[in-house]
């Protein structure tokens, strides 16, 4: 299970190295054996996780898509998506497979969620109801005006320049390794003014662009977001970006490249319950191959009530 959601190395590769090692194991064998782990034992310490997550008050939020093998598309692949949910300040990832990209997936997941919701802009979180208030992220942004160079150099710089400031106001505040209400006070003192300073840009310059033109969408994506762009001021958890989230699906993507697809609805489910728990080692420094052993052998006579102990990096 760690060669293939860490290393990205198929059941079918495995068996062939197995085979040179004279160990002949089928990967179906591999396969059913993962799967059984996974239903039986892994499965309720996911949805322990579920649960934990939606109990904090701040969560960032993407999705990314998944080819899947179904009955129904014989000789093609449905395009399915993992829905990603990370708690960046308790270091923690929880993915939920869905068979598409609408607001079904995050609606019912987030349903006990009440908090801050940080996304890329994707209309499908709008529709989650008043008990969220949404951030933006300034990384999507800013690829907007990258883009845009070409289109108007002069315009893109000036707000790519702005954007950097608001980053090394951030990286100031890592590297003293403030606490949040520190950094909420440096935002106030230095990242307020630069926020201000870009929105009078985004104001007077926009009209002078054309609407259709790189740099005219780069504006209006960033005016249409600037109240969700400028809210991670307010407290010193919310990140300028969700580029942690973004990090943590890069094991889906080089995944995807490897494996190609999920042989079915349920095995992209049972991927997205691994997925969850290496993320989630990964990003707290744990070895998942020691935590994934430890937890098989002990979750079996493990009191169900408790299992959110065993959620990797929590207590």
């Amino acid at each position: 299970m760690i060669s293939k959601f860490i290393d990205h190395l198929p059941y079918f590769r495995q068996s062939k190295i197995f085979k040179r090692q004279n160990l002949y194991i089928p990967d179906s064998t591999i396969g059913g054996w993962a799967n059984t782990a996974i239903t039986n034992w892994l499965a309720p310490l996911w949805e322990a996780m579920k649960t934990k997550m939606v109990e904090t008050d701040y969560l960032m939020a993407d999705e990314t898509p998944i080819p899947v093998l179904t009955k129904d598309k014989p000789g093609s692949t449905h395009r399915g998506y993992h829905w990603v949910y990370y708690d960046p300040v308790r270091k923690m990832a929880v993915f939920d497979y869905q068979e598409s990209r609408g607001r079904e997936g995050p609606k019912n997941f987030l349903k006990d969620f009440k908090g801050t919701l940080q996304t890329d802009g994707y209309s499908a979180y709008d529709k989650l109801g008043n008990k969220i208030k949404f951030l933006a992220c300034f990384a999507h942004a800013r690829r907007k005006f990258e883009i845009a160079l070409k289109n108007d150099p002069v315009r893109a710089k000036r707000a790519l320049m702005l954007i950097q400031e608001l980053y090394e106001i951030e990286r100031e505040a890592g590297e003293a390794e403030l606490s949040f209400d520190e950094i909420k006070t440096l935002r106030q003192e230095k990242s307020v003014p630069v926020l201000k300073k870009f929105e009078k840009f985004l104001i007077e310059e926009k009209p002078r662009v054309l609407p259709k033109s790189a740099i005219g969408k780069a504006f209006s994506y960033t005016l249409h977001l600037w109240p969700r762009l400028k809210g991670y001021v307010e407290d010193g958890r919310y990140k300028l970006d969700n580029n942690l989230i973004e990090n943590s699906l890069r094991g889906v993507a080089l995944g995807r490249k490897n494996y190609l697809f999920a042989g079915s609805h349920e095995g992209a489910k049972n991927a997205a319950i691994v997925y969850s728990l290496v993320t989630t080692c990964k990003i707290n420094d744990i070895e998942p191959f020691q935590w994934l052993k430890e937890t098989l052998e002990t979750i079996p006579d493990y009191p169900a009530k408790h299992l959110y102990k065993l959620i990797p990096g929590q207590k």
